[in-house]
């Protein structure tokens, strides 16, 4: 081993995935306190030392995103203050993921704030999934793992194969156009697109038309995150007017914001499949019923801080 025993911490923005990972390491939560005092600043205390050891810690940019990045941030400073021997954040979605460029005059490039404050915080490592811009990397002096639930998807997705008719993969955009060929290629499936043009600096875009042919097929349409639903109630609809049978959405971070989980779950849709990166509580998920599919991200990450603490390849999970 390179450093000492692994010890795991948990945030408060994802518990259920956090113990997730715990029990594929068979390690326990390291108990600790997070209290918020009534000016709302926010309080760390860890119940036991850590000094010389390899710790880890969870959260996620789940709602409070600001409350859980101070979370994240203190946690990492008070680890480092108590001498342990490398500190990883473990991110599953990471905070400002799309203000990765300065693309007109008088804004920020928030992204590299993010990371900038996370290493200055006391993280050795980082390990997240799925960023909305890979470019996002380079914004980090640390090494990280950036993982993908690419392969779980995969899996899940060739057990509906047999059941579908002419599927094709679709993308919502033709930005997650390259990732979407990854999907066709593995399920030996033919592609389509959506072209997609963004009028205003808001939320809002408008689908145009498909490229490519979805008449009489079952359609595969995917996306890396889901936030107000916008791109996707629009994409399904189109889809649907030119024809597509059977439609599922399969997409990475469930953040569904404002009315986004009632916008959806009113769509014509036979299945959502999509992962726990960002806790998806009951008053959201039951507009979706017996049609959503939540894939455990636990596994991926667990074997990935087993690996990272035993120093071997992460990249040969995958053969890679």
């Amino acid at each position: 081993m390179l450093y000492g025993d692994v010890k795991l911490y948990a945030g408060t923005a994802c518990p259920d995935l956090s113990q997730g990972i715990a029990k594929y390491l068979n390690q326990p939560l390291c108990e600790r306190d997070v209290i918020q005092f009534p000016n709302e600043n926010l309080f760390v205390k860890l119940h036991t030392s850590v000094r010389g050891q390899d710790c880890y810690v969870i959260q996620t940019a789940a709602p409070p995103i600001h409350r859980n990045l101070m979370e994240l941030l203190i946690m990492l400073q008070t680890l480092r203050l108590d001498s342990a021997a490398r500190i990883t954040a473990v991110i599953p979605y990471l905070w400002y993921g799309r203000s990765d460029k300065k693309d007109q005059p008088r804004i920020p490039i928030t992204a590299r704030l993010l990371a900038d404050m996370i290493e200055v915080a006391g993280a050795d490592r980082y390990i997240t999934l799925d960023l909305h811009a890979g470019q996002i990397q380079g914004f980090f002096s640390i090494p990280g793992d950036v993982l993908t639930a690419f392969h779980t998807h995969v899996d899940y997705l060739e057990s509906l194969l047999p059941d579908m008719v002419s599927p094709v993969v679709v993308t919502v955009d033709l930005g997650f156009a390259k990732k979407g060929r990854n999907y066709a290629a593995r399920l030996n499936l033919p592609m389509a697109f959506i072209e997609k043009r963004r009028l205003r600096n808001d939320s809002n875009a408008q689908a145009l038309t498909v490229i490519g042919d979805v008449a009489g097929r079952d359609v595969i349409l995917v996306d890396d995150e889901v936030d107000t639903g916008g791109s996707v109630a629009q994409a399904v609809n189109l889809l649907k007017e030119s024809g597509a049978r059977n439609v599922y959405v399969v997409f990475v971070h469930p953040i569904l914001s404002l009315n986004a989980a009632e916008r959806l779950g009113a769509l014509p849709v036979t299945q959502f499949v999509t992962t726990d990166t960002i806790p998806l509580p009951p008053e959201k998920a039951k507009f979706f019923g017996d049609r959503l599919k939540i894939l455990s991200m636990a596994p991926l990450i667990g074997e990935v801080i087993l690996r990272a603490h035993e120093g071997r390849s992460v990249g040969a999970m995958f053969n890679e």
